[in-house]
């Protein structure tokens, strides 16, 4: 994670910068400028059509019963995009509109999702590993991607209880029966 930190906060400022220079001495200052000025108006045009088509197959998923995960993850990746495109410098102008094109979006969605289950599988099978000895170790562990099955019958928890009477002294008054 520090990693992470120091690439976005030290690097990707200074590799700006470095792209910036490089473009202006290539075409000139005053293009360079007004190409940042306006991938920034084309980006948040974009981004603006494209929140509102996310939030309109939102409001379908909704309707129809549907947990709208697809759409929210769209939706959090149209505004990753739009932010990075608020930023000025090429290299976040140009991640920002791979994120609002909804083939690049689908991309990330895909490898984002493929991380989270390998990361989840590997937690699973790490964290919880049976206890040595344990009868039926060699059974293999459920699939951590299935609902659990309901509870053997029978099943019973542990807990104590005492009964309370409605006119006991021990409930307040707004709750006695009198």
């Amino acid at each position: 994670m520090a990693l992470v930190l120091l690439f976005l906060f030290l690097l990707l400022p200074i590799a700006e910068i470095y792209v910036i220079v490089k473009v202006g001495q290539a075409i000139g200052i005053w293009p360079t400028l007004a190409i940042l000025l306006l991938d920034g108006f084309v980006g948040a045009a974009l981004a603006r059509s494209q929140g509102r088509m996310a939030w309109a197959r939102f409001n379908v998923a909704l309707a129809e019963g549907r947990v709208p995960a697809r759409e929210t993850f769209d939706g959090a990746m149209i505004i990753l995009g739009g932010a990075l495109l608020l930023a000025p410098g090429f290299i976040t102008d140009a991640v920002g509109f791979l994120l609002l094109i909804p083939p690049t979006r689908a991309l990330v969605r895909g490898a984002v999702a493929a991380l989270a289950r390998r990361r989840l599988a590997f937690a699973w099978t790490v964290a919880s590993p049976p206890p040595r000895g344990a009868p039926g170790r060699d059974r293999p562990r459920p699939d951590p991607f299935q609902p659990p099955r309901d509870p053997p019958r029978g099943y019973d928890y542990e807990g104590t209880a005492r009964e309370v009477n409605d006119t006991s002294a021990e409930l307040p008054p707004s709750e006695r029966r009198e």
